[in-house]
Parts: C-alpha cells; structure tokens; sequence
C-alpha cells in the first residue's frame, strides 16, 4: 500500500472507530452563538480550547486578535511553515453558529449535543461549520501522523463573525495581507451539490437586498367610499415590482444582469444536474429565464426575489384602501453585475416607468466573486478528488448562496477552491441541523487526499518565494 493510500485508510478508520464523532461531539457543546451575547464566551473557550489546542497539536504559531478593530469579530490564525520553498496554503472556517432554536428540535434534541440517528448526526454546528473544519483539521493531522510533516506550508485562519455577516474581515485580510499571504486557498462551508456528488465551487453570488415603499397616506379609507379616486399603494407596489421581474421569475430590468454567461462557467455548468433531495422542494417548470439550464439559472445567472410584501393587516384585512405598502426584495448576482449606485438607478427606473411614488431604499450589498473554472488549480483539485473517490467531483463557478470568497480572491488574490462537506438538506440555520455520515467520511478522505497532493509540490504554478512576513 502507498502512503496516499495508507492515509486514506486511516482517514476511513478514523471515522469507523468513532474517534472524529467524538470531537465533533466536544466541539459542539460550545454554544458559540455570535447573533446572542451570551454566545461570546463559548466562542472565546472553542477558540482557546479547541482551535488554539489542535493548531499549536499541530505545530502551528497561534496568534489571536479579539474584537478587532473594535468590531464583534475575532480572528485566530495558525502558522506552520515547513520550508520557504514549498507551496503555501490558506485555510478557513469559522467558529460562530447561528442561533440553535433550542425547544424546536424533533425528539426533544438539544443544539448542543450530536445526536445520532442512522447516518445522520443531529446538532448545531454539526454541518455549518464546526464539522467542515474539523474535518479539514483532522486531515492535516492524520498527514502529519503517517508522513511526519506536511510538505507544504499552512496557515489556517479562523473568524468568530461569518454567521452575522463577517464584520471587518475584509479589513482585517487588508491590514495583515503578509501574514495571509499564500499560493492557494482551499476550504470547506456550504454544500455540495447534493449528498453523492464530490464537489469544488469556486466563489459565491454577491447579494443586494433593497426595500420598496409606497407611503402614499397617513390613514386608510373605506374602499367603498373611495375606491376607483384614490391610488392603492399595494396595487401600485406589485405594477412596481412587476417592472423589475416579472411573474415567472424573469428579471426585467438589463441593468440588474450580468452581460453575459462566460464559456468557461457554461462549459463548468454543462453536465449538472440539479436533482433535489428527498426533503427538497421539486424544481418548478416555466420558473426563470427560459433560455438558461436550471444549473446555469442557479450557479451561473442572477436572480431577483421578493422576500416580504406586505399592505394592511392580511390575517385580519377590513374594507378600506391601506396607505401604505411595502416590500423587501434581494438581488442574488453573479460576478460582473454593476451594482454602482444602484440604489439611484432603481430609483430612476421606478420614476421612469411611472412610479415616482415608490421609494427604493438599498439596504445590504456584498460582493460576488469566483475563481475562473479554466484556472489550472481547478483542474488541479479535481485530479486529486477523482483520484480519490474513483468520479470526477461537480465543479461549480459558485455556490448560489453567499460567502466572503471576495475576501480571500479579491483582496488577497489567491484561486479559491472550495470543497463543501455538507450537502443542500442538512438543515443549516434551521432545527434539526446535521451531518452525513457517509459525506463526512468522503470528505475526509477526499481532504486528504488534497493535502497530501498538495505536499507533493505538484501544483499548477510555482511556490512563492518566502518573506519575511510569512515568517
């Protein structure tokens, strides 16, 4: 048996004797809420206690800003570095969860303990994140285990905020671009494609969320008195809303869409599926743009969704015309989408088209961004996964969802590759959240599998040459 081989035996020995269950279990214990204050004392112990033990296990230097820059984000990095002239590789996770709805769970479960069903293991954390990044930890000790080192360089950096939109992160990577420095990043958070597919995406949808108001009066008036005199603010916001997607999902307005789908995301895109899980809606026909697969409409295209609409009193309506109306919609958008000024040009749109009256209001905008699937890393990762599992993985531009990929790409300049270990019905944010059994066994051998290439400096470009920052 090689050594790769021998790995990834261990690396399925380490899941079949229990040994990762049973750190999955202590890690999460730690109610690390980062929506609740209370949550900040768990997340100060996970960090010391877990991540600061199992780097510093590992042979890493921990270092640790708390609260940086005044923000409610914490960042812990881990740093081991072999030999300036290997490769380097920049890892991530975090450490917060979002709230654990305690008293929702089915069976009476608690958020805090795993509890294992079948092959599914039940608790907070359990797929977003605690278990994607232990499972990445416990790769890269299971390689130093067996071969005595890495062969590469690591620096695994962690932050206590992503779950309430990873405050000064952006900034913190721009101030410590020496430590963060390296030739790749690869790590693991939202979900495969589903629960059988291996799976590498490449970045993330940016999103813009923006309210649409129309406040046309103080009061309401009786609709049989006035109806057919006065403007109803709740037909004139759907007219409004119509205007920018329309009721089959089709957005309306040029200004809101990319120019085009690239050859490279279409080709990436050509052989996927979207096959919904047994706890999944079906995907409904005649939704969306038409000309686009169901994969390209998702992963490849921009989206508009109204998030909330509301007028009136719905559960209880009376017999007048209400005076206001408003609705919440989120633009999910794809790397070259202009989003400059947007909330002037919706503004401008609405006016044009006759709805001077409605207010557009641009609440939240993040960023989208995602590695070229043409990259050579891509082909890279991919390699070693089929290598590793025996089936080429789904290679997703990005996932239609949102994470600081811009961060990491934009701002460091590093090909992003990420490997999700979880899959779309694990229940994140919700009760009943958890784990795979099955994946978090593939997972860990398809992690090992990755560092162990990674060790054997065959990567598409040439290490860096180390400074003194990395030292």
């Amino acid at each position: 048996m090689n050594l790769r081989n021998e790995i990834l035996a261990a690396a399925d020995e380490h899941v079949t004797s229990g040994a990762f269950l049973n750190g999955l279990r202590t890690a999460v214990s730690y109610p690390s809420e980062s929506g609740k204050p209370e949550g900040r004392d768990a997340l100060n112990a996970y960090l010391e206690e877990i991540l600061t033990q199992s780097l510093q296990d590992m042979g890493c230097r921990v270092d640790r800003w708390d609260r940086w820059d005044g923000s409610d984000n914490s960042f812990l990095l881990g740093t081991r570095v072999e030999d300036p002239g290997l490769p380097t590789v920049l890892c991530y996770g975090h450490a917060d969860v979002v709230d654990g709805h305690e008293g929702r769970w089915a069976a009476g479960r608690s958020p805090w303990e795993v509890s294992v069903d079948g092959g599914h293991w039940y608790g907070r954390g359990t797929a977003d994140n605690k278990g994607q990044h232990l499972v990445n930890l416990a790769a890269l000790r299971l390689l130093l285990a067996h071969q005595g080192k890495l062969g590469f360089n690591l620096k695994f950096l962690f932050e206590c905020g992503e779950e309430i939109g990873s405050p000064k992160l952006a900034e913190f990577a721009a101030a410590q671009q020496g430590l963060l420095s390296a030739d790749v990043f690869i790590a693991s958070d939202g979900p495969r494609l589903n629960a059988h597919t291996p799976t590498i995406f490449l970045g993330a949808r940016g999103g813009a969320s923006f309210e649409l108001t129309a406040a046309l009066r103080p009061s309401s008036y009786h609709s049989g008195n006035w109806g057919g005199l006065i403007r109803n603010p709740a037909t004139t916001l759907a007219a409004a809303i119509g205007t920018l997607v329309d009721g089959h999902g089709r957005i309306q307005l040029p200004g809101l869409l990319p120019e085009s789908l690239p050859d490279s995301v279409r080709r990436a895109l050509a052989d996927v599926r979207i096959v919904p899980g047994r706890e999944d809606p079906p995907v409904d026909e005649g939704w969306g743009d038409a000309s686009l697969s169901p994969a390209e409409r998702v992963y490849g295209w921009n989206t508009l969704e109204v998030l909330a609409l509301g007028a009136a009193d719905v559960d209880n309506p009376v017999n007048a015309i209400p005076g206001t109306a408003r609705a919440i919609l989120q633009l999910r958008f794809v790397t070259g989408t202009d989003t400059n000024n947007l909330e002037s040009r919706l503004q401008d749109h609405l006016d044009a088209m006759g709805f001077g009256m409605v207010t557009a209001r641009l609440t939240t905008v993040f960023p989208a961004s995602r590695l070229d699937p043409d990259n050579p890393w891509v082909a890279w990762a991919s390699n070693s996964i089929a290598e590793t599992t025996g089936t080429a993985p789904a290679i997703l531009p990005n996932i239609g969802g949102s994470l600081p990929n811009h961060v990491f790409e934009d701002i460091l300049g590093l090909p992003t590759l990420w490997v999700p270990h979880s899959y779309p019905g694990c229940l994140q944010h919700a009760p009943n959240e958890h784990m795979l059994e099955s994946i978090a066994r593939e997972g860990l051998k398809i992690a090992c599998g990755l560092f162990h290439d990674l060790g054997r400096a065959q990567v598409p470009v040439p290490a860096h040459t180390l400074t003194a920052a990395h030292a």
